[in-house]
């Protein structure tokens, strides 16, 4: 099975899907977090799905990962 790794955590796929629906609470943090985390977009393409600016998804992924402990 494929493991993902950041921060001090080596982690499955799975795993990161299951913390971050237990830990984030705000819906579109969790969407933002998945399509970075585990479909592996780009900041300027989840700004663009999300009708966001990139420095505002930037702004939000590192604020959830370091809520994660994962950076």
């Amino acid at each position: 099975m494929e493991r993902l790794r950041g921060g001090n955590m080596d982690l499955t796929r799975n795993e990161i899907e299951y913390l971050i629906e237990q830990r984030v609470f705000n819906e579109k943090h969790r969407i933002i977090l998945k399509y970075r985390l585990l479909d592996g977009y780009t900041y300027e393409k989840i700004a663009e799905l999300m009708d966001m600016s990139d420095r505002q998804i930037k702004n939000i992924t590192y604020k959830n990962l370091a809520m994660l402990g994962w950076k």
